[in-house]
């Protein structure tokens, strides 16, 4: 059971690695782009791909979805990213385990956002959890956990297909310890609980009332979606890179504009941007949009 990208590494593992895959659940087909056709999931593509069936319910909880699921006779649901909350009805099918491949090192980071989170708040290592599932959310006893460190410059894109491989290959080890009988369950400490909610848009806007090392990372946090912003002259210019630079100037203000990019002040320190989009254009340097707005230059304050 899983929709985005994140879950394709792991039901590509289950098929190489043999398991039976009796039935793919995914969300229905969304409409998406200028024309605004319905577009399939790249699970739903996948199993395409690899032959196999697929159920995509409105509601997993209706009558109709829970006896579908039931006619798959599952001994183990593999839950990833997929989307919808699992009613009690559905976690009790499987025979021996309904598991879920959540992208943080839980009880941190409970929720839809957990690798955007962990970037945004400087975190140095992540990881994925394979953990049995119960009707709270990301609650579960804990199988095992896989990590993997977080670069300085990384962003959420890259440690999201890093993690993705790293679920696949814990969804593996669980699957042969549940095999075995040897497979753990651990309690998560709920003391320790942090939460990593959907991003909404207000949270893309960059305070440069803040640190040059927050605003870094909420860049990166963000890259590539839904994506840092900030504003100059009306106009809202989503970040897509920066780094940390050592100028001194007011939060906001543009201090330096070079081929390497534009640097801006922040609270401590500054920032530079270097890759940047305009509304209703492609990605470009920072550079690059200066010469064309000829106005961005020094001395000019952001928002």
């Amino acid at each position: 059971m899983g929709t985005s990208d994140f879950a394709v590494p792991s039901l590509e593992a289950l098929r190489l690695a043999g398991y039976p895959v009796t039935l793919v659940v995914t969300q229905s087909d969304k409409p998406a782009g200028r024309g605004m056709e319905l577009k399939s999931s790249p699970v739903k593509l996948k199993a395409a791909e690899l032959g196999l069936p697929v159920y995509q319910p409105e509601k997993v909880r209706t009558p109709e979805a829970i006896e579908a699921l039931q006619k798959a006779e599952p001994d183990v649901a593999v839950v990833a990213a997929y989307g919808q909350i699992l009613p009690a009805a559905v976690l009790q099918i499987p025979k021996i385990a309904c598991l879920n491949i959540h992208g943080s090192i839980l009880p941190k980071y409970r929720g839809a956002a957990p690798i955007h989170y962990a970037v945004m708040n400087g975190e140095t290592e992540t990881g994925v959890t394979i953990m049995y599932m119960n009707e709270k959310m990301d609650e579960g006893d804990m199988l095992l956990v896989k990590t993997t460190p977080i670069g300085p410059e990384e962003t959420t894109g890259e440690i999201h297909d890093r993690l993705a491989k790293l679920g696949s290959q814990g969804l593996l080890e669980a699957l042969k310890l549940l095999a075995e009988g040897k497979a753990p369950r651990t309690p998560q400490d709920h003391s320790k609980a942090t939460y990593a909610p959907s991003i909404k848009r207000e949270f893309c806007k960059l305070d440069w009332n803040s640190t040059a090392t927050r605003i870094h990372n909420r860049v990166r946090g963000l890259s590539p979606w839904p994506g840092a912003e900030t504003g100059w002259q009306g106009m809202e210019l989503k970040v897509h890179k920066a780094q940390l630079a050592s100028l001194k100037g007011k939060p906001g203000e543009v201090l330096e504009v070079s081929k390497e990019g534009v640097v801006v002040g922040a609270a401590v320190d500054s920032v530079q941007l270097i890759e940047i989009q305009p509304p209703g254009k492609k990605k470009m340097s920072a550079y690059d949009f200066t010469l064309g707005h000829p106005d961005f230059k020094k001395g000019e304050i952001l928002s």
